[in-house]
């Protein structure tokens, strides 16, 4: 049985010899009634080679088990020690279950009746309502608590839509969050929508990325969901009259009006206009014979575009010391990137980029100077370019770089299966290049292109970043940021050696700038902020920075946390507040809130941009770092300077 199958045996094991109506079981663990009476197909065939006991289906009546107490007792001690899950994955996949009820329910549900639901103690799901409270504050919702009436969320209906779409927010795991969202739905709803999402990409010659298929898959489902709930959408005036000028609201209107007859639902205009809007923020695939210029018709657009990267190249290249001018590869990605990067900050839809941390800790150097440049930016052309869509520019520039190191072999004809979008295709692309000389990469693509792709293509290797179940040609799935341990994967897969030389891995910069003077161990401290403005107080006190470093410092961290993985965060301020190179450091006793993310180490950098390679070096030493559980746990144990110096050295 899976999870689903044992939770609804769970129930029925609770309620034994009580009869339970279909459509309660369904509502309880959020599936559709069909998927259930499906699930009562293998509950019973389990029962019947297990137990004695029997499941008992009578119309009109309910359903029910018929189980004596002493097997009642074995069965459900053996449904818990066989559930797959850990107890951090229970706890996250309950807290989307509750968030799910709540925005979704027409009626308050109180905390007692969620405790029964869940089978929990009141005390843990009063904790699980902590959390949610503080996520629906970030979505702009709040959580409402009435005595006697119970739990209900309030807010605006498109607040509500964005919660629900980003579920996934609540569980670690993002790509679980979406499962879970797409099992509210039945398949065959599903495969309608993605049916007529195809037919009509293809029709207007459009191309979205797999993320795109999946968020505007999720949004028309829930769309479909609210309406029939009777919870329509509303947009103000000014927003119907910008989107309704645009060619793409025809499109939306047309297929939306097919949709209607299929499912029975009628869209307002408003609810054309919103799905508008998600069409105009989603992220596309440019195609190998598709200009550019073919994807937007807005002169004004084209021009803001125009002006907005050749100063984000420009001050990257002053920056960083890298030529980007020249990269045509580059210019292409961040306009198609920028396009819908633009649209979405104009209408107001939020971004969600699950690979964030992880870009910010392998990628350091770039990441903070992507962030640098774009504060001018934000500035210069009164816009506020959020650190997710920072990070997938990360992601550009990055990619860039590795394509100036490339080396190109030619052996093996291997494509590389992305869903993450151009940006990410091409860093891949790049980084495999460079790594491994026996393939010749002849194309990235997306899972939807991959059948077509392979009739017209000899290939004698795939490389994907998602499964490809249906797949005979020889494939790997790796994670699309290719860290260490996949780079060693996908080289045994390949089965041949690489060229590329292993980083220096001493940290030499990093002993060159610490100051023994500015170097604090374990520290006790209740917030960020306050240990920014202590090591920026000491490198003040000693020379190396002006009176507003840390002032600047915090800035830069509202920005962006600098938090770089494993409980390490690298705060800086200004580089022009900065006298002489230094680095302060603080190892925390017992570690803290860093926004997302605990930190129990801190290093302050002081080291200005002026030379190149030893910043660089500087980063890479950091983000190898962070690559060392053991060696961050031995630092922040440290109980003298020169043990924590040593074991820098190593």
């Amino acid at each position: 049985m899976n999870e689903r199958q044992k939770e609804i045996l769970r129930i029925l094991v609770t309620k034994s010899g009580k009869p339970l109506f279909v459509q309660d079981i369904a509502e309880r663990v959020g599936y559709s009634e069909k998927t259930i009476r499906n699930d009562f197909k293998t509950i019973e065939i389990y029962l019947r080679e297990n137990t004695s006991a029997k499941l008992i289906r009578k119309p009109g009546l309910g359903v029910y088990i018929d189980i004596d107490d002493l097997e009642k007792a074995q069965l459900f001690q053996m449904l818990q020690l066989t559930s797959s899950m850990t107890k951090d994955e229970e706890d996250s996949t309950r807290l989307l279950h509750i968030a799910y009820e709540l925005i979704m329910g027409r009626e308050p549900i109180s905390a007692q009746e969620l405790a029964e639901k869940h089978y929990v103690n009141k005390s843990i799901i009063k904790k699980d309502l902590e959390k949610l409270e503080k996520w629906l504050t970030q979505k702009e919702l709040s959580l409402q608590s009435k005595q006697k009436i119970g739990l209900s969320i309030e807010g605006s209906e498109t607040n509500k839509r964005r919660a629900l779409a980003n579920l996934s927010d609540l569980n670690k795991e993002s790509a679980t969050g979406l499962v879970f969202l797409l099992n509210k739905f039945s398949q065959h709803e599903i495969k309608i929508i993605q049916r007529e999402l195809l037919d009509f990409q293809r029709f207007h010659s459009l191309f979205f990325t797999d993320e795109t298929n999946d968020r505007l898959l999720t949004h028309i489902l829930l769309m479909i969901r609210r309406m029939k709930l009777g919870q329509p959408i509303s947009l103000a005036n000014e927003d119907m009259n910008i989107v309704m000028d645009k060619l793409e609201f025809q499109w939306a209107h047309t297929f939306l009006k097919k949709l209607e007859i299929m499912f029975v639902v009628h869209f307002s205009e408003e609810e054309i206009a919103y799905f508008t809007l998600h069409l105009l923020g989603g992220r596309f695939r440019i195609q190998h014979n598709q200009e550019i210029n073919e994807l937007y018709e807005n002169p004004q657009m084209n021009a803001q575009l125009s002006a907005i990267i050749k100063e984000l190249i420009s001050n990257m290249t002053e920056l960083t010391k890298v030529d980007f001018k020249n990269d045509n590869s580059l210019k292409e990605g961040l306009h198609i990137h920028l396009y819908s990067a633009l649209n979405r900050l104009t209408y107001g839809l939020t971004v969600s980029n699950p690979m964030l941390n992880e870009i910010k800790r392998m990628y350091p150097y770039v990441f903070d100077s992507v962030i640098h440049v774009l504060e001018e930016i934000n500035h210069s052309f009164s816009i506020a370019i959020p650190e997710e869509e920072a990070a997938y520019l990360t992601i550009h520039f990055q990619a860039s770089i590795e394509r100036l190191r490339q080396t190109i072999g030619n052996d093996q004809n291997v494509i590389i299966v992305c869903h993450m979008g151009i940006g990410m295709s091409q860093l891949l692309n790049a980084k495999i290049e460079k790594k491994i000389q026996s393939v010749n990469i002849i194309g990235c693509i997306a899972k939807a292109d991959l059948r077509d792709y392979l009739i017209d293509h000899e290939v004698d290797l795939i490389i994907s970043t998602i499964d490809l179940p249906d797949v005979i040609i020889p494939h790997i799935v790796i994670s699309p940021l290719l860290e260490g341990a996949e780079e060693n994967r996908l080289k045994a897969f390949i089965a041949q050696q690489t060229s590329s030389t292993e980083e220096n891995q001493h940290h030499s910069m990093l002993n060159q700038f610490i100051e023994t003077s500015t170097l604090f161990l374990n520290q006790v401290s209740d917030h960020r902020f306050k240990i920014i403005e202590k090591l920026a107080n000491a490198l003040y006190e000693a020379g190396f920075v002006e009176n507003e470093y840390g002032h600047s410092a915090i800035i830069r961290e509202r920005m962006s946390a600098t938090t770089i993985g494993s409980g390490i965060a690298i705060p800086h301020g200004n580089p022009k507040l900065i006298r002489k190179p230094a680095i302060a450091v603080a190892t925390l006793k017992h570690s803290i809130e860093w926004e997302t993310e605990k930190v129990s180490l801190v290093f302050m950098l002081a080291v200005p941009n002026q030379d190149q390679q030893a910043t660089k070096q500087l980063f890479r030493e950091l983000s190898s770092i962070s690559e060392q559980p053991r060696l961050i746990k031995k630092l922040t144990e440290s109980t003298s300077i020169d043990q924590f110096l040593s074991l820098l050295n190593k």
